[in-house]
């Protein structure tokens, strides 16, 4: 999320952070043992959600998910994916609230590591939808000022929301204390969408523990290769302030430019490659359809 600007700023700005009918719980839980740790390392962030760590082996089923995700995403031909947020709260806000209650019921720290990574995201993802469209329509999410105090005094991000584990949380909290603080890994933004327009698309697909990686690396390329993640002209860069307010989790300023090459078309990493950092942008305009 970012902090409060006039109404001109509020559409570019860094993000401080910073879905079929008739779900049934089947489609949410499958648990099983104990008995995996398997956690990276990166030292801008210490968690204090370690009890939520993944050290299992148990899967959870995010089908259900998936298939409101391929109903209300709609992506376009520059690889952007737009939300029917309309739709969705008309025609899919009960089976939303469903999977949302299975996944609070989950142990998560039975869950594998991929498992637990593609669960958290998820739960981030699904929980903004359902903040969106319960105050649909608005501009911007950071209209929906739900209080509860934080370094972000408005917007939806500091409220304690949602129950996991018998442990109360915020989308800050899933977001910063355990996506970024326990799993440690820059690919989460990629995963992360925080209904704006500038940020990485939400995927189409649900996360599971067999894709994340893949996907994570598939929004990643979509990101870089489209305007609102990276721009080159006359010799500058233009990049979205994901990559200015986290740059510790990419390895430092000084590692940017090599991890958009890595992802970028050849012609934009050639771009890349000779120009120089100039701005960092964000759009929160509200990325519906």
């Amino acid at each position: 999320m970012g902090p409060e600007r006039n109404s001109q700023e509020n559409k570019k700005e860094g993000r401080m952070s910073p879905m079929h009918d008739n779900i049934s719980r089947r489609g949410v839980l499958s648990l099983a043992g104990a008995g995996l740790v398997a956690i990276t390392s990166r030292p801008a962030i210490a968690s204090s959600f370690s009890a939520l760590a993944p050290v299992g082996t148990s899967s959870a089923d995010h089908s259900s998910f998936d298939q409101l995700l391929q109903r209300y995403v709609k992506p376009d031909k520059s690889r952007y994916n737009r939300v029917d947020y309309n739709s969705l709260r008309r025609e899919g806000a009960t089976a939303l609230k469903s999977y949302l209650d299975g996944l609070s019921r989950i142990d998560a720290s039975r869950l594998s590591r991929n498992e637990g990574h593609a669960f958290w995201i998820n739960l981030y993802n699904a929980k903004t939808l359902e903040v969106v469209i319960d105050h649909y329509p608005v501009a911007s999410i950071k209209d929906i000022k739900l209080g509860g105090g934080g370094l972000f005094k408005t917007g939806p991000w500091s409220k304690k929301i949602i129950m996991v584990s018998g442990t109360e949380l915020s989308l800050d909290d899933i977001e910063h204390e355990i996506v970024r603080g326990l799993f440690k890994d820059p690919m989460s933004h990629y995963g992360l969408n925080c209904a704006s327009y500038s940020c990485p698309n939400l995927s189409a697909t649900a996360y599971s523990g067999g894709n994340v990686d893949a996907l994570l690396a598939e929004n990643a390329r979509d990101y870089v290769n489209h305007p609102r993640g990276i721009t080159v002209s006359d010799g500058e860069i233009t990049a979205s302030k994901i990559y200015s307010w986290y740059a510790d989790d990419f390895g430092g300023k000084g590692a940017l430019k090599a991890h958009w090459k890595s992802l970028a078309s050849v012609d934009l990493a050639k771009r890349i490659d000779t120009a120089s950092v100039g701005s960092f942008v964000y759009d929160w305009s509200l990325n519906d359809v």
